[in-house]
C-alpha cells in the first residue's frame, strides 16, 4: 500500500465569528472546520498542523498548515475538493505536495502581520477588520518614529501575555520590519519577524497608539525593551491580520 503524502496548504479567513485557529471542544475554530471538511473528503479523521495560532477575532490572508493523507488525484483536484463545504469566511487558497521533511510550524523562518487602524468611525464594511479609534487624535510622526525601535533583537517580555503553556519559551525575538503607513484616515502597521509571542503584535500596536495619543513616549517603549517590564494594552483583535508565513523556499 502506498504511503501517504504530505500536503502544504494556505488559507484565508475572517476570524470575527470564530474562537481562533486552534481546535477547541466547542468546535468553532478554523482548525475544527478544516478538519471536519478533510474528514468528509478522506472518510476518516485527518489532523492538520498550523504554522501558528491566531486568537479569537484575528484574521489571516496567508495562514499555512499541512497534513498527511493518500490522495492520488493531484493537487488541483484536492484544492477543488477543499474549496467546497466551508462557510464564506474560510477559503483554502493553495495546495501543494511537499516532502515529509516540511512542517508548517517548524519549517517557517518568519511571519508577517498587518494591523489596521482607522481614525474616526469606520464604515460597517471595514469595521470588522480594524481598530476604529473614534475621536482620538494621533501624532502619526511620533508613532512612526517609535515603531522603528522594535526593529532588531530584543526581549519582548513587556509586550507578551503568558498563555500558560509556553514552558521555557524565551522572550527574545528578532524583528526585521516595523513600519507605519498612513492613507487618509487609515493607518497600517506592518511587522515582519522570526516569530511572535502571545498577543505581542497587539501590545506593540497598543503601545504605539498610546504614544500617538501622548499618554506615553518613545522613552517608555525603549525602557520596556531594555528592562522587560511594562504594562501595555492589547489592541483589539479585529485589526490584526496574519498576512503570510515565510519559508526559505517560499510559502
Amino acid at each position: 500500500m502506498e504511503d501517504s503524502c504530505r500536503w502544504k496548504c494556505s488559507c484565508a479567513y475572517d476570524g470575527t465569528d470564530y474562537n481562533g485557529w486552534q481546535s477547541q471542544s466547542g468546535g468553532n475554530t478554523i482548525q475544527d472546520f478544516i478538519e471536519r471538511r478533510l474528514a468528509e473528503i478522506f472518510a476518516k479523521p485527518i489532523r492538520i498542523y498550523g504554522a501558528g495560532r491566531t486568537d479569537a477575532g484575528v484574521h489571516a490572508t496567508g495562514q499555512v498548515f499541512h497534513f498527511d493523507a493518500l490522495w492520488p488525484h493531484g493537487a488541483d483536484k484536492l484544492l477543488r475538493a477543499l474549496r467546497c463545504g466551508f462557510p464564506r469566511t474560510i477559503q483554502i487558497r493553495r495546495v501543494q505536495r511537499v516532502t515529509k521533511s516540511f512542517h508548517a510550524r517548524f519549517s517557517a523562518v518568519g511571519k508577517c502581520y498587518v494591523y489596521q487602524l482607522y481614525l474616526g468611525q469606520a464604515d460597517p464594511f471595514f469595521h470588522r477588520y480594524c481598530w476604529s479609534l473614534g475621536s482620538s487624535v494621533l501624532d502619526f510622526s511620533a508613532m512612526a518614529a517609535a515603531a522603528q525601535y522594535f526593529n532588531g533583537t530584543h526581549s519582548f517580555r513587556a509586550f507578551a501575555k503568558k498563555r500558560g503553556d509556553e514552558g521555557g519559551e524565551t522572550y527574545i525575538r528578532t524583528i526585521r520590519r516595523s513600519e507605519l503607513r498612513q492613507s487618509g484616515r487609515k493607518i497600517t502597521y506592518i511587522t515582519e519577524g522570526e516569530g511572535y509571542l502571545y498577543k505581542m503584535v497587539r501590545r506593540m500596536v497598543g503601545a504605539l497608539v498610546d504614544i500617538g495619543r501622548g499618554t506615553r513616549n518613545s522613552a517608555n517603549l525603549i525602557a520596556a525593551l531594555h528592562t522587560s517590564t511594562g504594562n501595555f494594552q492589547a489592541a483589539p483583535a479585529a485589526g490584526l491580520i496574519l498576512k503570510r508565513v515565510l519559508y526559505t523556499c517560499g510559502g
